[in-house]
């Protein structure tokens, strides 16, 4: 068998990015009823030696920026020029649902629910499917950065498929807060790379529409662990943050409000809980009728509703035991 000397060509839309080389690409996707081209842009850091390509990914819902600031500041960091293999780098996948600061395409499509897509398929569709094939087929395993929907803030954890062996100790080298598996869902990014067979793991932090630095922190360790594990960039990098241990979850539950009403927290996003807790209440305005929210088993807090003001059976806490 012949050894591999030289790292292997990357492809973007008909650019080639050759060994030793960086780039920043475009993949032409549609016009605006302005004639105004919109495009997706694409870094790629390809080193010299022979390696893994890995993807590192944000913004394919428009409104998710922690994970585009986690990008761009990698990028003006230059903590993304490896040594070894290549990095892929898209700061915005969905750049039509960031310039209307919305999740979606102006159509209402969800592109994060239309892969692999169709060549003549509608807006969010025809991104899937140029993604797929001008991105997809060339990477080896992938990082997708998101936040919780609005006013839900998530604690930094990373999700993987169980079904997924690879993309389970991907989790484990980024070494998130919190870590535990998470289903697929028809239609998205990660269950069209589990069906290329690429592992792919989901990075989650912070709340739409609003940056939160220790989230961004986080978002950037993980991914400069997974490039230091492959040995992509020199171990002797400087940390963002320092983390002992990522805590798995097992079963996980939604706590929904009792009534409806002002919803008042009573604890800190990412803490332990113990079962009784008091999580927080829903009260009127009146100081009439309180409802509190208590914990339902030991576990751990890994996501907050910031909603002030709150209807019955809306998701309040998201709660895991280990």
């Amino acid at each position: 068998m012949d050894v591999v000397e030289e790292n292997k060509d990357i492809v973007v839309g008909g650019q080639t990015v050759s060994p030793g080389e960086d780039k920043l690409l475009k993949i032409s996707i549609d016009r605006l009823p302005t004639g105004t081209l919109i495009d997706i842009p694409v870094y790629v850091f390809n080193a010299k030696k022979p390696g893994p390509t890995v993807l590192v990914q944000a913004g394919l819902h428009g409104d998710e920026i922690n994970g585009i600031e986690i990008v761009r500041r990698m990028l003006a960091e230059k903590r993304l020029r490896v040594n070894k293999g290549a990095v892929i780098a898209v700061p915005i996948l969905n750049i039509f649902g960031f310039i209307h600061f919305s999740r979606d395409v102006p159509d209402g499509k969800d592109v994060n629910r239309s892969f692999p897509g169709t060549k003549t398929g509608s807006m969010a569709s025809r991104m899937a499917y140029h993604y797929v094939t001008e991105i997809m087929h060339q990477i080896d395993l992938g990082i997708d950065l998101h936040t919780g929907g609005g006013q839900r803030h998530n604690f930094p954890q990373i999700r993987y498929t169980a079904e997924d062996e690879k993309s389970a100790e991907l989790a484990e080298i980024f070494n998130a807060p919190i870590s535990f598996p998470s289903k697929l869902i028809k239609g998205s990014f990660r269950n069209a790379a589990f069906r290329m067979n690429k592992p792919t793991v989901v990075f989650e932090a912070g709340e739409s529409m609003r940056f939160d630095d220790y989230s961004i922190m986080e978002g950037m360790q993980g991914i400069l662990n997974v490039l230091k594990h492959f040995g992509m960039t020199s171990n002797s990098e400087p940390e963002y943050v320092e983390r002992n241990k990522t805590i798995h979850l097992s079963n996980r539950r939604w706590l929904r409000a009792p009534t409806a009403g002002m919803f008042i927290p009573k604890i800190t996003n990412g803490s332990e809980i113990s079962k009784g807790q008091i999580l927080g209440i829903v009260t009127d305005t009146f100081a009439k009728r309180t409802k509190q929210i208590k914990a339902p088993f030991d576990g751990y807090i890994c996501c907050v509703n910031h909603q002030a003001v709150v209807n019955q059976g809306e998701a309040l806490f998201h709660v895991g035991m280990t």
